[in-house]
């Protein structure tokens, strides 16, 4: 083998090493994607079902079950909850007057009078609100264990979705605006590095 061979591969490959390309970038090129289980409690499974419908409803990635055939997984963490929200306060009101007087003109002749009045008033509230919470924490993960995209989400329900589906949607929109932004950083071919901000 010639040295120009050898000098050429050793800076191809140094070239290579050097220039490592961004998690954004490589998340551009995932295709088909696994969705892990969920850990968390029991609302976990119905949360991780949601974002596979969610997630199927856009088009984005072509959601698999068979992780040998993915090109990344989604993991994480969910949890539904649902509580009841106790307020209780209570006040209490008190008044008491007297009054008393005496009269006489000798030790015989006396006259005593006395006034009492008393007024108490006891008020208590409790208020009961049966509450419902969920939460995901989630990431996209490569092949060779890079994490490439990630979020954490939260809701307690929306005015026609429950939390749990809440939740789902929101982690969608959060990858779809994540993906859109990095297109936007990306030259229109999908080559080379991220353009510099302005």
């Amino acid at each position: 083998m010639s040295w120009a061979l050898v000098v050429a591969a050793l800076l191809a490959w140094q070239g290579a090493a050097g220039e490592e390309e961004n998690p954004g970038q490589r998340l551009l090129r995932v295709r088909r994607l696994y969705i892990d289980r969920f850990g968390g409690g029991e609302g976990a499974a119905q949360i991780r079902d949601m974002v596979i419908a969610s997630l199927q409803r856009t088009g984005l990635f072509v959601i698999t079950e068979n992780p040998d055939r993915a090109d990344a997984v989604l993991r994480g963490s969910a949890e539904d909850l649902v509580f009841t929200d106790v307020f209780q306060s209570g006040e209490a009101v008190g008044a008491r007057s007297n009054a008393s007087g005496g009269r006489g003109t000798s030790v015989r002749n006396r006259v005593y009078g006395a006034l009492g009045a008393g007024v108490n008033e006891n008020e208590s509230v409790r208020i009961q609100e049966r509450k419902h919470e969920a939460s995901a924490s989630v990431r996209i993960v490569a092949r060779d264990g890079d994490v490439l995209w990630s979020t954490t989400q939260e809701s307690q329900g929306a005015k026609f979705r429950s939390a749990s589906a809440d939740v789902a949607d929101r982690i969608t929109r959060q990858l779809v605006a994540d993906l859109e932004r990095i297109r936007g950083k990306t030259p229109p071919d999908g080559a080379g590095q991220a353009k510099e901000g302005p």
